[in-house]
């Protein structure tokens, strides 16, 4: 047991950042409608959210290389958790606003994705002290993490219908403290693979920029980034954009939390079977066919059917989602030296949090303009045009 345990804790410290990234997720864009009552300024808020990831979440990934692993995914974490409690704090005191509610998603932003990309970083320590394959540890920990986006926007939504959208934020400043202390009870040997002059180097720019300068030398996985890439620009604004909006305007958030609890359950189904599902097929072809299916998906979707319609497809859609995480987690930790995992894993984080910047704001000015249905299908097409 005491070979599992660092594996183990490092499950929970995973799940309980999830639950608060994932309340966030439901909540940031639910209270932005809320003070600004349009979907471009929405919009606007969530891609600001994205502009401290753009610009420093690979210094962040130079700092969890620099000063190790564990320590960074409990610093990380506790001030997530503080600027996060800072969003309900603000409203009591000073009243919340369209600037205010900027300037503290913006400072939550800077913090948030270097969490992942420690943990991420630190789970090949863990594994290999369990004695557990990279393919099964990233399949259970991204099957829990998967399970911890299932519970968060449902505790998200709960919470705003029964009190309001700073409940939300209290709940997923909450989790952030427990994930902290999941990490700091976890102890393990952190495997060194220095680069030649990094260690030395006192450029932070020039350090920094190496998860860049190891991506391009790997050209395989630059592909694979490319492509998780392009399904970020085109399918991310569907649940950060035109979701909540369209539930908001039928005053159904507990609807908009459930379904994304549904992906998510079958996003977890999905990533338990990465193992069997890539020595099967090949990691090329778990990537095509799950562009293709999640294109499909969309299409009916994006139609707006009945509630239960599109619960069945949205299962679907996560459940050939499940594996991609694991499969990029693996790819990363196997290729990548261990000293520069961090800032890798950090580029990752950049390509989920920043790289859908411009589609938000381009989506939230066609939704105001042409409402919510033909811009939803126009993702859809896209995303199956990029698929095929």
């Amino acid at each position: 047991m005491s070979k599992l345990r660092p594996f183990v804790l490092l499950q929970p410290s995973s799940v309980s950042s999830t639950i608060a990234g994932a309340a966030t997720f439901i909540a940031i864009p639910w209270l932005s409608l809320e003070v600004t009552d349009s979907s471009l300024m929405s919009a606007v808020v969530i891609a600001a959210s994205a502009v401290p990831g753009l610009l420093l979440t690979t210094f962040v990934g130079g700092l969890v290389d620099r000063f190790g692993r564990r320590r960074m995914a409990i610093w990380i974490e506790v001030l997530t958790a503080l600027s996060t409690a800072l969003v309900p704090i603000a409203a009591l005191t000073i009243g919340m606003s369209v600037p205010v509610l900027i300037v503290l998603v913006v400072l939550k932003a800077i913090f948030q994705p270097g969490g992942g990309a420690a943990r991420k970083s630190l789970l090949p320590d863990t594994a290999e002290h369990a004695g557990i394959t990279l393919d099964r540890a990233n399949s259970i920990n991204e099957a829990l993490s998967a399970a911890g986006f299932a519970i968060g926007p449902a505790l998200a939504a709960m919470l705003i219908g029964a009190v309001d959208s700073y409940a939300a934020f209290w709940l997923a400043a909450g989790a952030s403290l427990a994930s902290a202390i999941f990490a700091l009870m976890i102890r393990v040997h952190e495997k060194q693979e220095p680069l030649e002059g990094d260690a030395e180097s006192s450029n932070p720019i020039r350090y920094a920029m190496q998860g860049f300068v190891t991506l391009v030398k790997l050209p395989a996985l630059l592909v694979v980034f490319a492509a998780f890439m392009i399904l970020a620009v085109i399918y991310m604004p569907t649940e950060m954009v035109v979701l909540p909006r369209y539930y908001s305007s039928i005053n159904q958030p507990e609807q908009m939390g459930y379904l994304i609890t549904a992906m998510s359950v079958f996003t977890v189904m999905g990533a338990l079977l990465f193992e069997k599902a890539h020595k099967l097929v090949g990691y090329a072809n778990l990537v095509r066919i799950a562009s293709v299916v999640i294109g499909l998906c969309m299409i009916p979707m994006s139609l707006l059917p009945d509630y239960w319609v599109m619960l069945v497809l949205g299962a679907i859609l996560g459940f050939v989602w499940g594996p991609m995480m694991p499969l990029l987690n693996t790819l990363i930790q196997t290729m990548v030296p261990a000293n520069v995992r961090g800032r890798v894993f950090a580029i990752e984080q950049v390509m989920w949090n920043t790289a859908p910047l411009t589609s938000f704001i381009v989506t939230g000015i066609a939704i105001d303009a042409f409402g919510v249905q033909p811009v939803y299908v126009a993702l859809g097409v896209l995303v199956l045009t990029a698929a095929v």
